[in-house]
């Protein structure tokens, strides 16, 4: 029998791992992670064929990281873990079009992309590369799919230690969920980190800019596996320490 302070504590710490789960399978699929705040480029025959210009090079498979980083900065772009989006006119021609209406255009980063190599400068290939923000862009896409890959695991530990009626593996699940949290942390880090050093590497003008409210999702998740992880581990360790003390008492 499990008292009913321990059985509270797996129910609130199982709510935590859940909303925690949730924010960060949001945070992971939405590509407000960073903003940038621009004027509109204007339709004109002036910057109609520079708007054009960026617009292709934000598209596609092969376009290198110069290229979509100025998109972003110029086209009041937001970037995620697997999309990146800019705002721009509806129909972009050589001529004049007032009152065009903007919409959302996003492209998805491909494997490829989430793990290709990165240079000291931005796009040109023939540069020296960059190790730290090469393992920066790995480590961000990497980092959010093992702590749900942990939850996970956790909640199938949980299942079973349910369907042997034994609450001695939530001990191996709050670990399983302090992991987690660590890694939900350290995706936020890695993530603000390689923006940073990719802005002093492009020479990017980092005006106008914010943290978008998927990062504050992601950012949220951490704390709450942490504290599943400390309700998971007290709720273990204390009915073990019971447990023991009353087989210490029967035998006496």
């Amino acid at each position: 029998m499990v008292d009913n302070r321990y059985a509270t504590a797996l129910v609130i710490g199982s709510v935590l791992s859940l909303l925690a789960s949730v924010y960060l399978s949001v945070a992971v699929g939405t590509q407000h992670w960073y903003q940038y705040r621009s004027e509109p480029v204007s339709n004109d025959d002036n910057n109609g064929s520079h708007l054009i210009q960026l617009r292709t090079a934000f598209k596609g498979d092969e376009v290198n990281e110069k290229s979509y980083s100025d998109a972003l900065l110029q086209l009041n772009g937001t970037l995620g873990l697997w999309w990146r989006c800019i705002l721009v006119p509806q129909s972009t021609h050589w001529y004049k079009q007032p009152d065009s209406k903007m919409v959302t255009e996003c492209e998805a980063f491909t494997l490829p992309q989430q793990f290709e190599i990165k240079y000291r400068s931005p796009g040109n290939s023939s540069s020296e590369e960059d190790l730290l923000r090469t393992y920066l862009w790995r480590c961000r896409f990497l980092f959010p799919l093992v702590s749900l890959g942990l939850v996970f695991l956790g909640a199938l530990t949980g299942v079973c230690a349910c369907l042997c009626r034994s609450i001695t593996p939530t001990l191996f699940v709050g670990l399983l969920h302090l992991l987690a949290g660590l890694c939900s942390l350290a995706t936020v880090c890695c993530f603000l980190a390689g923006i940073d050093l990719l802005h002093t590497a492009a020479n990017l003008n980092e005006r106008n800019t914010s943290l978008g409210w998927s990062l504050y999702l992601a950012l949220i998740s951490s704390p709450l596996q942490m504290m599943a992880a400390a309700l998971f581990i007290w709720a273990a360790r204390s009915h073990r320490k019971n447990y023991t003390r009353m087989i210490a008492y029967r035998v006496a």
